[in-house]
C-alpha cells in the first residue's frame, strides 16, 4: 500500500484574497473596477455608490481595503474622501485607496498626515497600466502606500502657500 503524503510546494500556496469594498457613484466605473479587481483575484465584498453606504459596508464586512472616489452623493463634492478619513479613524487596520479625478487638498492632507501605511491616493486619469494599478492596490492593502506625484505636489504647494500667508502681518 502506497502512502500519499506529499508536501505542498511553498511557491504554490496561495495568499488569502484581499477583501475589498469599492465606492464610486458612477455605475460604469464602479462595475468596471469591480471586474478588474475580481479578475485579479481580489474579493469584492461590496460595491456602493455613496459615502453612507460605504461606511455601512465597511462596518458590515470589515474589508482589508476600500477603494473610494472623492465626489459622491448627495453634494458630489468631497463626501467620499471625508468617508475615507472616517474609515481610517474608526478602522485603522482597513487600508484606503482614494481613486479620483482631482485632488481635494484639505481632506487629502488629513488622510495623508501621520502614518501613511495602508493609504493611497491615485488620480484616475494618470492610471495608465492596469497591472501597476493592481500592484498599487495590493501594496496599500499590505500596509504600504501609493500616492500619485501630482497629489504630493498639490498638497505641498498648498502647504507652502499657507506658510507664506502665515508670515504676513
Amino acid at each position: 500500500m502506497m502512502n500519499d503524503t506529499t508536501t505542498p510546494d511553498p511557491t504554490t500556496i496561495e495568499e488569502p484574497a484581499i477583501r475589498a469594498v469599492v465606492a464610486d457613484d458612477s455605475v460604469l466605473l464602479r462595475d468596471g473596477v469591480v471586474r478588474l479587481l475580481t479578475d485579479s483575484g481580489i474579493d469584492v465584498v461590496a460595491a456602493v455608490g455613496d459615502a453612507d453606504a460605504l461606511l455601512d459596508a465597511v462596518t458590515e464586512h470589515q474589508p482589508d481595503l476600500c477603494l473610494v472616489d472623492v465626489q459622491m452623493p448627495p453634494t458630489h463634492t468631497d463626501e467620499g474622501l471625508r468617508a475615507a478619513v472616517e474609515i481610517r479613524k474608526r478602522y485603522p487596520s482597513t487600508a484606503v485607496l482614494v481613486l479620483s479625478q482631482y485632488v481635494e487638498e484639505h481632506y487629502a492632507g488629513e488622510l495623508l498626515e501621520g502614518d501613511v501605511s495602508g493609504v493611497g491616493y491615485l488620480l484616475k486619469d494618470r492610471v495608465i497600466d492596469v497591472d501597476d494599478f493592481i500592484a498599487s492596490l495590493r501594496r496599500v492593502a499590505g500596509g504600504g502606500s501609493a500616492v500619485d506625484a501630482e497629489v504630493v505636489s498639490q498638497i505641498l504647494g498648498r502647504s507652502r502657500r499657507t506658510n507664506e500667508l502665515d508670515r504676513l502681518t
